[in-house]
């Protein structure tokens, strides 16, 4: 019990010096656009971010950037004391705009897309604007005493991406807004192991994935676990597949489902700014032969949130059911 009390001080204590970190000055401007009162972060490099800033961060990679929610996300340690350790967006920039050519303008809040995207992947995808003696990371080159020990981790993750590079407007996506998936917990899933099984959920979207975690020897798993994606203009279908985690082999399947992203956001660019509505239902996904659903979902505002909550029928497994909450937040909110 001391162990765990001592492990909760230190967490909590982490989670006040990431507060602190924000309050400072240089950190209550988006690092990349300017934005005021940034509500996002990439953990891995360093910076608070704006919303619009961080679904370009998020079309880069988790390789490259990890973004979380400074209030909707649960932070480990680890990544609380990185962030500390780079010491906000005054010294991260220091560093990734070291080399800005004259001339060149930073994005500002009412930046396009376009203009974001450009900027953000040729500051931390191409690094562009580094130090020139900090782009090439060699294994037989030893640290300069005076750079941070910080950097050449955060350097080192973009390395392992050198070989698929693209330009600034090659493979650019333009964002609408962001889904968030409380995935609440499966039922009756499939035994993979020998009596049981070991699953984890992804998520994906376009190019984007995101995964919960894995949960030991159990068909009745609750997750209750938040996952982020960032909508492109161009979206299709939500894709969920269930996974037994295995060490040895591949992760087996436990049954997929497809969900129709349409009924919820038509129905929330139809309402607009959902804040100025009482608790309603506005859109529904209807139950039919050619999906997964298990009952009508629908589509609701509550507290001024669009949200929709689904149960669905594993597809292509002999058993499994998994339910879910949406929530639709668009670029603007």
């Amino acid at each position: 019990m001391s162990n765990l009390s001592a492990d909760f001080r230190r967490h909590e204590s982490a989670k006040s010096r990431l507060k602190d970190l924000l309050l400072q000055k240089d950190n209550q401007a988006c690092a990349d656009c300017g934005a005021p009162d940034p509500k996002w972060a990439s953990a891995n490099i360093g910076v608070f971010i704006c919303l619009k800033c961080s679904g370009v961060h998020r079309s880069l990679g988790t390789h490259i950037s990890k973004v979380l929610s400074i209030t909707l996300d649960e932070w480990s340690d680890d990544e609380i004391d990185a962030m500390i350790e780079v010491g906000g967006n005054g010294s991260a920039n220091a560093i990734y705009e070291a080399f800005i050519p004259v001339g060149y303008t930073k994005p500002g809040p009412s930046a396009s897309h376009e203009d974001r995207s450009r900027f953000v992947r040729s500051k931390y995808e191409l690094q562009e604007f580094l130090k020139p003696s900090l782009r090439i990371v060699s294994n037989n080159s030893s640290k300069e005493p005076e750079e941070p020990s910080y950097f050449e981790e955060i350097v080192d993750s973009f390395r392992s991406s050198n070989s698929s590079k693209k330009s600034p407007q090659e493979g650019m996506v333009e964002f609408m807004g962001l889904l968030k998936v409380k995935v609440i917990k499966g039922t009756n899933l499939a035994v993979r192991d020998m009596k049981s099984s070991d699953p984890f959920i992804t998520l994906t979207l376009g190019q984007q994935t995101a995964k919960t975690t894995v949960i030991k020897s159990n068909l009745n798993p609750v997750w209750n676990e938040e996952l982020m994606l960032s909508v492109p203009q161009e979206y299709g279908p939500l894709k969920l597949q269930v996974f037994d985690h295995d060490i040895i082999s591949a992760n087996d399947l436990m049954g997929e489902a497809e969900i129709d992203l349409q009924p919820m956001i038509t129905s929330a660019m139809a309402f607009g700014d959902a804040k100025m509505f009482e608790n309603m239902q506005i859109g529904k996904w209807l139950k039919s032969d050619d999906n997964a659903l298990i009952d009508d979902s629908a589509v609701v505002i509550v507290d001024g949130m669009v949200k929709q909550e689904m149960s669905l029928k594993l597809q292509n497994v002999e058993s499994g059911e998994v339910y879910l909450e949406l929530e639709w937040m668009p670029l603007d909110q």
